[in-house]
């Protein structure tokens, strides 16, 4: 008899498709029959449970996190200090999207958008900036302009 496995998108009969005698080769399976089509392909039996999670967690969306966004204008020796590269470093870490730039008038401008606590823990760490960076001025102005799609070094304005 086929082994029945019960999953939270109904039940599957699933058979064994090869032999393998070693322990760490993990053997291929296959859905024979399943209350729902879309799972019928073949799947590690581990895969299948990862498969139906990742299944139920795209079918319920997380609730969606606030937001924020600001626009950022750094003074002091902020150019000809890997500034900008710091910048995109720290942003990417904490997940944050938008942009960095240096301006004519020798300050460095930024775009953060992201969870409140990340764009505020960006700002803490833009007013120290990177080794040997001097900040002597500091603006945070919220914003409501689209920040692109992940975080990126702009030219000079």
């Amino acid at each position: 008899m086929a082994p029945t496995l019960s999953t939270p998108f109904g039940h599957l009969v699933i058979r064994r498709l090869g032999h393998s005698s070693f322990q760490n080769h993990p053997q291929k399976w296959s859905v024979v029959t399943s209350s729902t089509p879309r799972l019928s392909h073949r799947l590690h039996p581990l895969s299948l449970f990862i498969s139906s999670m990742t299944t139920q967690a795209s079918s319920n969306p997380p609730p969606s996190n606030p937001t924020k966004t600001v626009r950022v204008v750094v003074k002091g020796r902020v150019q000809g200090v890997f500034y900008r590269n710091w910048t995109v470093e720290n942003a990417t870490q904490l997940g944050l999207k938008g942009w960095v730039r240096n301006r004519r008038d020798g300050s460095v401008e930024a775009l953060f958008s992201g969870t409140p606590d990340s764009v505020q823990e960006m700002e803490q760490r833009c007013r120290r900036g990177p080794p040997d960076a001097m900040v002597t001025g500091f603006e945070v102005v919220p914003c409501i302009d689209d920040p692109g799609t992940g975080f990126q070094r702009k030219p000079t304005v």
